[in-house]
């Protein structure tokens, strides 16, 4: 099974967008430069763990949820109209709720 990078980079760039941060504002945050940020947007490059650690910790969201069209977790049930907003919400949801359930069998 292959990682989704065009994916990985769509929604990279959406949460940027609606954090109303640039490329150079982001990959600063993270500590990379705003060349491969834009590379990993297009998904013409492959981020480090760290760096996606350190996306996920500025944009706010889970690896499972940059990762989401790769792993084929939430994505193929979200309905069309849904906001991308309402999208992280609803799948930092769905994840939590997997979690519990999953806590709660041990």
């Amino acid at each position: 099974m292959s990682v989704d990078y065009k994916d990985l980079g769509n929604r990279i760039r959406a949460l940027r967008r609606q954090m109303s941060l640039t490329q150079e504002e982001l990959a600063e945050q993270v500590g990379i430069s705003a060349s491969f940020l834009g590379h990993i947007e297009r998904g013409s490059r492959v981020a480090s763990l760290e760096t996606l650690v350190g996306l996920c910790n500025v944009l706010k969201v889970t690896p499972e949820y940059l990762l989401a069209a790769s792993l084929h977790l939430y994505d193929a049930h979200m309905p069309s109209g849904m906001s991308q907003v309402d999208r992280n919400r609803l799948s930092e949801f769905l994840r939590l709720a997997q979690d519990t359930i999953s806590n709660w069998n041990d």
